[in-house]
């Protein structure tokens, strides 16, 4: 599952919502566009599993309005997907920050594990980006100034994650 998914959900733990104001308070409160072709297949990939019921809702002079409610399994799920940071998206900015935004949802072991995660995938992305910068330095200057910025970027998150495992801690 990806960030798309865990932000449908998050959103529909609030309320009830139809898929056209579902998509409205994602972007709004993310600034993720999504987009129908992404929103309507997990919904219903979610109902098939359980994870939300869709109702149908009358208008006056329209077709219905389906109206998609979070369950007991999708409140799971959700939680499930913000405790977890699988290898896989650990090195994807967007699935990190995702769940960092939502840390106040999950306990301090499970924010440690997510932390822990996005700190491994990190610390490799950085080990090769200072290989790339010794065959850099020999490419040319340009080169060399953007491997040198990206060094510089991920030992300044590896600053933060640290920073970010203090303070987990120290929260409920």
């Amino acid at each position: 599952m990806s960030y798309i998914e865990l932000l449908i959900l998050r959103r529909l733990r609030g309320r009830p919502t139809h898929g056209y104001e579902l998509r409205k308070r994602v972007e709004e409160t993310t600034g993720f566009v999504l987009h129908n072709n992404s929103l309507y297949p997990a919904l219903r990939r979610f109902e098939e599993a359980g994870a939300v019921t869709k109702t149908s809702e009358p208008q006056e002079g329209r077709p219905p309005r389906l109206v998609y409610t979070l369950t007991a399994v999708g409140a799971e799920l959700l939680h499930d997907m913000l405790a977890e940071l699988p290898p896989d998206q650990a090195g994807d900015e967007t699935e990190f920050l995702a769940r960092l935004g939502q840390f106040a949802e999950i306990n301090s072991n499970e924010r440690a594990g997510v932390l822990a995660s996005r700190t491994q995938a990190v610390q490799a992305q950085l080990a090769h980006y200072r290989a790339m910068h010794e065959l850099s330095d020999r490419a040319g200057q340009w080169g060399a100034l953007v491997t040198a910025e990206l060094i510089r970027r991920h030992e300044q998150e590896l600053a933060w994650l640290a920073e970010l495992g203090e303070l987990a801690k120290q929260e409920p």
